[in-house]
């Protein structure tokens, strides 16, 4: 088994399809070993698979029955969904939140090996959209920004992913 398969069925390979949010994670490419900051494209098809086969990250009665319940789909699944604020330009929480996909075992397997279609570098954009929102200059920084669609999915691909 190569080492990369390895880690992709030990570790968790989060998904954070929201820039600023990830800008938020990041602090604009700035953290201790986040210093590069990729845009990875993954097929729809496989976006979907993961959330169809994903469990939520906390516990919510009304979906999941039991505690215990919970734990044992938590543990089972391959994908994991957590909820966390949406962030403006300054990094503050937004009043809605932003879907992070936690990937393990067979979903880490088949993001690696099968869903990625694209990889950018996007350090420099970071780089340079940090510096308009230091100087102030928010309208061009705004601007900049990497335009982000909702993505239209059926109701049962998120049903049992919404608190």
């Amino acid at each position: 088994m190569d080492h990369r398969r390895k880690v992709c069925e030990q570790d968790l390979t989060w998904i954070k399809p929201s820039f600023l949010w990830m800008m938020y994670r990041c602090g604009w490419g700035t953290k201790h070993n986040q210093e590069i900051v990729l845009a990875v494209e993954i097929s729809r098809v496989g976006f979907g698979w993961a959330l169809r086969n994903a469990c939520l990250s906390h516990y919510v009665p009304a979906l999941h029955g039991d505690a215990a319940a919970w734990k044992r789909q938590l543990r089972q699944a391959p994908a994991r969904v957590q909820w966390d604020p949406e962030r403006d330009l300054c990094l503050n929480p937004l009043p809605y939140r932003s879907l992070q996909l936690g990937l393990a075992g067979e979903a880490a397997v088949r993001y690696a090996d099968e869903w990625i279609v694209g990889v950018e570098d996007v350090t420099p954009l970071a780089t340079e959209i940090h510096a308009l929102v230091r100087a102030g200059d928010l309208e061009r920084a705004a601007g900049m920004v990497p335009e982000e669609r909702s993505l239209q999915l059926d109701d049962e691909v998120l049903a049992h992913l919404r608190a």
